[in-house]
């Protein structure tokens, strides 16, 4: 890495991982991920998907050889039987229920899986991050996701996964590397409400701008969120379109009782960080006696065939393309087909709207609770920057539209703009306003 690079940006996302370097003149620039050992056919970029495969090898660390980013997508492509896919780990982080991973019978906590994926972005640097600068400026959610998040064991589990990748680590709410980042773009004092929509959580910052050249360009004023984003809307699309061929609703027999099959194996697979989990002996025996037992025997053999044949990336794969085409279309097709169970069905934006609305009440929730804590009305902002991936769906455009008018709102780099800002954040010369 050249010597005038002061500090790094690191937007390590639950989709995606970006990573930004800052020299001491108030610019930064995306680190490529097309480096030497790059496997043939994997397109390089600045977005590295937050993403492992894991497979058996003699000639891996204990026995298990990995990929990460799109090379760990094109791993699983190869042989998706013989290999164990693993993504949006990052929502485990603050969960005390989560302690480990079995991953051919071997262990793998949060953080490891954490330290491996960085190892694995590092190597596919080119060279670029080799020689890291005293200062990684990484980002973190305002409200971690999962129930009963626990902040302080979050904290602990990134701090023993950033160990190995800088001297000087610094923790950023990720909505202020945003604001940093929009801020480059004025050219006036304002006032601005930045709305992250990551996969695993929403986060609100207000922030203060002051005219180019002050000494202190950018002022927090309050920020807010909550453990909603993208991975739940991608779960009530499973849970209206899929979940209903594998059992849910069903019943079972126990003890002469016809019960309701429990909701937790569906949760499970609702989740795509705990789906990609269940394909384990304990889990599996247990299905198989359920659909023993169960009414409807062949909706629960459909879960065990897609657990078994590992269809959780093609079945979220195919979920992430209705979502998107719902953006742009009002009406877009839900194909998949794999592990004994096929789905085709058209999917109406207006209903998919229907599925999240309890989800976007809570968000203009969380909004709202930025703005009382910077005790500021909606008419007082500025300037709204809309970053991340949701914040392309119309119904969450139209929530902003509604409270502050299409002249306030503001767009562009919706993957890109967090790590560039934590990046220049970093370069500052006292990060306190920051990181307190």
């Amino acid at each position: 890495m050249a010597d005038d690079i002061v500090a790094l940006g690191l937007d390590f996302g639950t989709t995606n991982t970006v990573v930004a370097a800052a020299d001491g003149d108030g610019r930064s620039r995306l680190i490529d991920f097309a480096g030497e050992g790059a496997a043939g056919g994997v397109d390089g970029g600045a977005v590295f998907r937050s993403a492992l495969c894991f497979w058996e090898d003699e000639q891996g660390w204990n026995g298990i050889a990995s990929e990460g980013g799109p090379w760990a997508i094109e791993e699983y492509l190869q042989s998706p039987l013989d290999s164990r896919f693993i993504q949006s780990f990052k929502s485990v982080a603050a969960s005390p229920l989560f302690e480990r991973a079995l991953i051919f019978n071997k262990p793998f906590r949060f953080e490891d899986m954490g330290r491996l994926l960085l190892q694995k972005l590092v190597a596919h640097a080119g060279g670029q991050l080799d020689d890291r600068p005293a200062r990684v400026i990484v980002g973190r959610p305002v409200e971690y996701a999962g129930a009963r998040a626990d902040e302080a064991l979050a904290r602990t589990r990134y701090d023993a996964m950033m160990a190995a990748f800088g001297a000087q680590v610094h923790y950023v709410d990720e909505p202020l590397g945003a604001a940093h980042s929009y801020a480059t773009r004025l050219t006036e004092p304002a006032t601005i409400l930045v709305a992250d929509f990551g996969g695993g959580t929403t986060d609100f910052s207000i922030v203060r701008v002051a005219a180019p050249g002050a000494a202190q360009r950018c002022v927090p004023l309050a920020s807010a969120g909550v453990g909603i984003a993208g991975d739940r809307f991608d779960q009530r699309i499973v849970t209206q379109l899929v979940l209903p061929l594998l059992g849910k609703g069903g019943r079972y027999r126990s003890m002469g009782k016809v019960l309701e099959i429990p909701g937790g194996y569906f949760n499970d697979v609702a989740d795509w960080s705990r789906l990609a989990m269940m394909r384990n002996r304990r889990t599996l025996e247990e299905l198989r006696r359920l659909q023993r037992d169960a009414l409807d025997p062949a909706a629960i053999g459909r879960m065990i065939a897609l657990i078994e044949n590992e269809q959780g990336f093609p079945l979220y794969d195919a979920v992430g393309r209705v979502k998107r085409a719902l953006s742009s279309d009002q009406v877009a097709p839900f194909r998949f087909e794999g592990g004994g169970v096929s789905i085709e069905a058209e999917v109406r934006r207006d209903a998919f709207e229907g599925w999240i609305a309890d989800d976007l009440r809570r968000i203009e929730a969380a909004m709202d609770a930025a703005l009382d804590k910077a005790a500021l009305p909606a008419a007082a902002i500025d300037r709204v920057f809309l970053t991340g991936g949701s914040s392309l769906i119309p119904a969450i455009r139209a929530l902003f539209l509604r409270r502050f008018g299409e002249e306030r709102i503001a767009t562009g780099g919706e993957l890109t703009s967090i790590a560039h800002g934590l990046a220049l954040i970093g370069a500052e010369d006292d990060l306190t306003p920051w990181t307190a």
